[in-house]
């Protein structure tokens, strides 16, 4: 796909807007889950629809890691996801891949800067969110 090549950091969002998750990001976690890789948008649209409306929790509740225009980076428990999954009706492979769209765009968010290990190595320990902050009404 032209165009969807970004550099961490830009163009951070799908296309159309509904979810923060980069193209690169979007691609790889579709060759790693074990759902097809058609239904990954719209479980990504799914989940940012459930996470916007509670960022304000999140920047409350979790360490941000990275702020940019249209999204901000969260460091949440390992069994956040989990808690996600039940709240949305996702199956374990739903979950699953939804969980890697956002450490892979987590591990994005770092990549060419000095906290790209830093980021790595809290992702051991800790789950990444990636929340989308640009409205229709920017």
């Amino acid at each position: 796909m032209a165009g969807d090549e970004e550099s961490p950091g830009t163009g951070s969002t799908s296309p159309n807007g509904d979810y923060p998750i980069d193209g690169t990001a979007l691609v790889k976690t579709a060759a790693l889950a074990s759902v097809p890789a058609e239904r990954l948008p719209s479980l990504l649209a799914r989940v940012q629809a459930d996470l916007s409306p509670r960022i304000d929790e999140y920047r409350r509740r979790y360490e941000r890691i990275a702020a940019e225009p249209d999204r901000e980076t969260f460091l949440v428990e390992p069994d956040h996801w989990e808690s996600v999954g039940e709240r949305l009706g996702l199956t374990d492979r739903e979950r699953d891949a939804v969980a890697r769209a956002h450490e892979t765009a987590v591990e994005r968010a770092g990549s060419g800067r000095t906290r790209r290990e830093e980021f790595e190595t809290a992702l051991e320990i800790r789950s990444g969110v990636v929340i989308g902050t640009a409205t229709d009404d920017d």
